[in-house]
């Protein structure tokens, strides 16, 4: 049974804001490397576009918050198939800080927001 893991584990931060020792594990969560970023500069620990909404999926929803419940309903559809890295995720937040890294402007409804909540436990309706 896996344990739980506790809210202030998971961090969010754009990709845009400055890396701080306070971040734990920087993990890039997005399909397209962020524009005008240098990888020194991002300071990114892990790559996971593997686990980034697909491309179908972010054209679709193109960050509109009239599409926000459903892109969420969509992208946690999306996610079952990647259990294995949820699980590689979940392992790295056992204990220690990670900080998922996205580039979307909106830092209400992007697919971090989504990521975390799974990564809680919490359910997607």
């Amino acid at each position: 049974m896996e344990r739980t893991i506790a809210a202030q584990s998971i961090k969010l931060k754009r990709a845009y804001d400055a890396a701080l020792p306070g971040d734990g594990t920087r993990i890039l969560i997005d399909r397209l490397w962020p524009r005008g970023i240098s990888k020194g500069d991002a300071a990114i620990d892990l790559w996971a576009k593997d686990i980034a909404p697909s491309t179908a999926l972010r054209r679709w929803f193109g960050h509109d918050p009239a599409r926000w419940h459903e892109f969420r309903r969509r992208y946690s559809l999306e996610l079952r198939q990647h259990r294995d890295r949820l699980g590689e995720l979940r392992a790295l937040a056992q204990g220690r800080r990670i900080t998922l890294v996205f580039a979307a402007h909106d830092r209400a409804h992007n697919d971090a927001v989504v990521l975390r909540e799974i990564l809680l436990g919490r359910s997607i309706p």
